[in-house]
């Protein structure tokens, strides 16, 4: 039987394993933060985050973990 894997995690982990920045997915990282993921969509436009995009999806992207970082940390 084959087992489902969110598409976003899927995406996440390849980029994850090809490049040195982790990533998080706008879910995780609202969750970090106590933000729901269009709460955090939000947060992210108005704080100016950079957003990693996904190829073939104009409307998907990931947050770089280091960012969100500094942000809980302060």
């Amino acid at each position: 039987m084959q087992i489902f894997e969110d598409w976003n995690q899927k995406v996440k982990r390849t980029f994850n394993a090809t490049n040195p920045e982790v990533v998080l997915t706008v879910s995780e990282a609202g969750s970090l933060l106590g933000l729901t993921k269009d709460q955090m969509k939000l947060y992210v436009d108005k704080n100016k985050l950079t957003k990693v995009p996904i190829m073939r999806s104009v409307h998907r992207y990931l947050l770089l973990k280091s960012e969100l970082d500094n942000i809980v940390q302060t």
